[in-house]
């Protein structure tokens, strides 16, 4: 391929790795070169099933060659279908479509806002990342997204990872919700605790308050649950999700409970593109996928054995200083650049992320087996010590 074409055509909003996929199956892509490349960050964590799983590509496939696109005035059997397996799964209540996180959480601010005109404050994370829109930058607390960005939306403000002594003293009668991902991905792969988790859920009921929770990365299979928050023995009162969802076509949702689920009536809110046939077809044959294979459970040991073997990493290396999350969202975190392991890595044909300048974040598909994770758990070793050579 001509990457000239990107130099002149594209805009340089990406710092892009000098690699040109053009196919994807399993665990496994490769290049324009024939190179094969093993893929522990598939699509930002949307290829929960890998890349191209043969029950999306038939679903997808078979509503391509029905209708591609319908408009919400109208019914399509995809999306109810989508719809009732989310809410099937997570919390009793009602879905509304769009296309990706960043709309999810934008719609999610929405709800809240309209819920009470007294209420517009909306208490984030440091270091937490909702989204690239104007409103869901505004939420994300982390300033290096924000700048050049001003004036940004008010009425956020932000709290500490599970410091809960820190959110007790922020919550007011103008509260309107608290919002934050179970685990920070952009922030680090950073779980927050179950005490956090358990004060957020009481204080928003003591506050008359909303409980959002950005499941956008987590969600989907990835940490052994359906939904991260299914760990901590609370329910979220909104729940935002993406990525993974459509299995690698682009689609976005989130669910209320029905107790406000008449906050948003017909043109207060819509998406043209939300709920699209042929991404919600996508979404029912990655649940149905998730529930035949039982990668749940997958996800939950292949996560507890990748942890056992990056921990054993950190035990020979003085540079990896941590090892943290849950399932198979896991981060490393180095008292080096990441990126230069993650440069390293990808030569011996291994695909990582680096988040957070120090933390390796590596998220698998959820289907991902034990011998893929000992070769790559092998060339990041091989990483690491030429780190330290």
């Amino acid at each position: 391929m001509d990457r000239k074409l990107f130099d002149k055509y594209v805009l340089k909003t990406y710092n892009r790795f000098p690699v040109t996929l053009v196919k994807g199956r399993g665990m496994k892509v490769w290049d324009d070169k024939g190179n094969e490349y093993l893929d522990f960050f598939p699509g930002w964590g949307a290829g929960n099933l890998g890349h191209c799983h043969p029950k999306v590509v038939a679903a997808v496939c078979n509503q391509i060659e029905n209708i591609l696109h319908v408009p919400n005035v109208y019914y399509n059997e995809p999306q109810g279908e989508l719809a009732k397996l989310i809410i099937e799964n997570s919390i009793d209540g009602q879905v509304f479509f769009c296309n990706s996180g960043a709309e999810a959480n934008e719609g999610a601010i929405k709800l809240v806002r309209k819920r009470n005109p007294h209420k517009k404050v909306i208490i984030t994370l440091k270091n937490s990342f909702h989204g690239r829109t104007i409103a869901t930058v505004a939420a994300t607390g982390q300033s290096d997204y924000q700048k050049g960005f001003e004036p940004l939306p008010r009425g956020f403000e932000y709290c500490e990872v599970n410091n809960v002594d820190m959110l007790k003293s922020m919550m007011t009668d103008k509260v309107a919700a608290v919002m934050f991902e179970p685990i920070l991905g952009e922030g680090g792969i950073v779980p927050v605790t179950p005490e956090f988790m358990t004060a957020a859920r009481q204080l928003c009921d003591d506050y008359d308050a909303l409980l959002i929770l950005d499941e956008v990365q987590t969600g989907i299979g990835r940490t052994g649950k359906l939904f991260a928050y299914q760990h901590f023995g609370i329910e979220p009162d909104v729940l935002t999700m993406a990525k993974s969802l459509g299995g690698g076509i682009p689609i976005g949702a989130f669910a209320v409970k029905r107790d406000y689920c008449d906050i948003l009536q017909p043109g207060s809110h819509g998406s043209t593109f939300g709920g699209n046939p042929v991404a919600c077809a996508a979404g029912v044959a990655v649940l149905e996928a998730i529930a035949a294979e039982n990668l749940l459970a997958n996800a939950a040991k292949m996560g507890n054995y990748l942890r056992k073997q990056l921990t054993a990493l950190k035990a020979e290396y003085d540079i990896v200083k941590e090892v943290r999350g849950i399932g198979l969202m896991l981060g490393m975190e180095l008292t080096v650049p990441g990126v230069d392991i993650v440069r390293e890595c990808r030569k011996q044909n291994v695909l990582l992320n680096c988040t957070h300048k120090t933390v390796l974040r590596l998220m698998p598909a959820i289907n991902v087996t034990a011998d893929i994770i000992d070769r790559v758990v092998a060339v990041i070793d091989e990483a690491l010590k030429g780190a330290t050579a």
